[in-house]
């Protein structure tokens, strides 16, 4: 049975980039043959965010065959006015199904925690597209979001076994997510049973490593509305 807080809903686009933001700094770029974590939260958060709620990614289905397709993209060298030719690999004609739910942030707003309102508007935020633009992991390769069944449809992996993808990004922990005045990055193991990626929750990952200290942003309720 689905969730109050639960959301599923179908993501597609022409092309996708999901990289590793710890090796992606200029030169080339390779997509992961799956999405992240982190790219699904993003775009989660682009159907609908505010700071008393955190968005956690239960699992993703892989629709369409997994193709790559390369590209010639001229950038600015580091430190260097002239652009530069490098080659880009991206996902081509990628569809997901996506299911994940949100979860009360008690780091930040805590007054904010009106479920029944927020439920209300991340419906129709979904059924409209979503309130900001939709990127699929960067903002060159647009998307576009609808109401779904997760499970529904035929999916291009549905009598795969199972594929596994060694130790890949995760996410990152924020402080304003775990009140520590850190930044991390987690990886993981991920593996495709049927064509779907169970993801394991943030709490899960083993395998962490501090980027930086950083403070969180402070966020704070006013009659009108939330403000930052």
């Amino acid at each position: 049975m689905k969730l109050k807080n639960e959301i599923e809903f179908k993501v597609w686009g022409r092309y996708a980039l999901f990289t590793d933001p710890l090796t992606k700094m200029g030169g080339e770029k390779c997509s992961y043959h799956i999405p992240t974590y982190e790219a699904l939260k993003g775009i989660v958060k682009s159907i609908y965010w505010k700071p008393s709620l955190i968005w956690y990614i239960d699992k993703v289905r892989i629709m369409n065959k997994i193709q790559t397709q390369t590209k010639g993209i001229k950038t600015l060298k580091m430190n260097n006015e002239k652009n530069d030719l490098f080659i880009y690999s991206y996902l081509s004609n990628v569809e997901y199904q996506v299911k994940a739910h949100y979860d009360w942030n008690y780091h930040s707003l805590k007054q904010d925690k009106n479920e029944n309102k927020h439920n209300s508007i991340i419906k129709r935020s979904l059924e409209h597209g979503g309130r900001q633009d939709i990127f699929l992991g960067t903002r060159d390769c647009q998307g576009y979001v609808e109401p779904c069944t997760f499970g529904s449809e035929k999916g291009a992996y549905d009598e795969d076994q199972e594929i596994a993808y060694g130790i890949m990004f995760h996410g990152f922990d924020y402080p304003d997510e775990t009140g520590k005045n850190e930044l991390w990055c987690r990886l993981w193991n991920p593996k495709m049973v049927k064509g779907i990626i169970d993801f394991i929750s943030p709490d899960k990952c083993t395998i962490r490593k501090f980027i930086r200290n950083m403070t969180p942003k402070k966020f704070e309720k006013k009659q009108e509305g939330i403000i930052v």
